[in-house]
């Protein structure tokens, strides 16, 4: 396909979409209140609320900017002020958070704008997963009156050949856990829209750097050309598993524990080392120490939701799919 066209080195791309619920930190792990003492009977609105991001990347090592889709009817001003997004990453409200066909093709448009002056040759190569939004009859024709060239991965296929999928999207999932886990030592426990930007924001900078992108397409044997990493992916070697020994339960000696609060101390007064008390009187101290950076952590964080909070819900457009910088330019 490559040959047939032309095409060149640095003309490879791989989207994907990926989607967030914006109160989840892992597969497990949902965002609710932290002050009930009765039993939850389920997760604040706000929390389960789905998003979507659509990112691409280039085998040269760098990715256009990010379309977010997430759940509204109108674009609001609050999302351009408090996002922290670039002026050419993109928001588009949708009835559900999800992709259709409008925004693929709303998507297919944004490609063609940020890499257009970028084509090293005739043909960019589209890698896609073959998603119904992704294969609409609008789509296909934008691609073929842009010399965009699209590859459809084989069902079931995408963990061993797409590159968003092999290297980035896992590390993606995990920053914006980590991200969402600071709002909750904020005691910040209902996760919105503005919140979402935010950690998303800083979850793609940390991931969608050079090095990771240009692993993730040799990973999948793309660039450098290399389809024999990916066959050796398909090997399955069984291995005997090596029994296990039983050792006999025999109760260890009783050792001096280091104290972690101002009883144990007592309770061990009269076998403790000073080692002990040493190392106890250190960790109370690093305590202290933790605590008192949470303290202004939960104060900054605090000024800066109600700030959020009392912001006015100004409505900018209805629906469609708008740069930062064009929302900031609309009257």
């Amino acid at each position: 396909m490559m040959a047939k066209y032309g095409i060149q080195e640095g003309d490879l791309y791989n989207f994907d979409e990926t989607g967030f619920m914006m109160g989840m930190i892992t597969a497990s792990m949902v965002v609710t209140r932290a002050d009930r003492r009765d039993k939850a009977e389920s997760v604040q609105p706000g929390n389960r609320e789905w998003a979507t991001v659509i990112e691409c990347i280039n085998s040269g090592g760098w990715c256009i900017p990010p379309f977010v889709i997430v759940k509204g009817v109108y674009h609001l001003a609050s999302w351009t002020t408090e996002s922290g997004f670039p002026g050419n990453w993109v928001i588009k409200p949708t009835a559900n958070g999800w992709t259709d066909n409008q925004t693929g093709l709303d998507w297919i448009k944004h490609f063609d704008k940020h890499t257009k002056n970028r084509t090293k040759g005739v043909y960019r190569m589209l890698i896609i997963d073959g998603h119904e939004s992704h294969l609409s009859a609008e789509f296909d024709d934008y691609c073929k009156q842009n010399n965009i060239i699209t590859v459809s991965m084989p069902a079931h296929s995408s963990h061993l050949l797409q590159p968003l999928d092999i290297a980035l999207y896992s590390p993606l999932k995990r920053a914006y856990g980590d991200e969402i886990n600071l709002f909750i030592r904020a005691s910040i426990n209902h996760i919105t829209k503005s919140e979402f930007f935010i950690a998303f924001h800083q979850a793609h900078n940390k991931v969608f750097d050079e090095e990771n992108i240009r692993s993730a397409f040799q990973g999948a044997g793309i660039s450098p050309w290399d389809p024999d990493h990916v066959i050796k992916k398909l090997d399955v070697h069984l291995r005997t598993p090596t029994p296990l020994i039983a050792n006999p339960s025999t109760p260890p000696p009783w050792q001096s524990q280091t104290p972690s609060n101002p009883q144990q101390t007592v309770s061990q007064s009269s076998f403790i080392k000073i080692e002990q008390l040493s190392k106890g009187a250190q960790a109370m101290a690093h305590s202290i120490t933790i605590l008192t950076d949470r303290l202004r952590t939960l104060e900054d964080a605090n000024v800066a939701l109600a700030k959020r909070r009392r912001a006015k819900r100004t409505r900018v457009q209805l629906g469609g799919a708008l740069s930062i910088e064009e929302s900031q330019v609309l009257p």
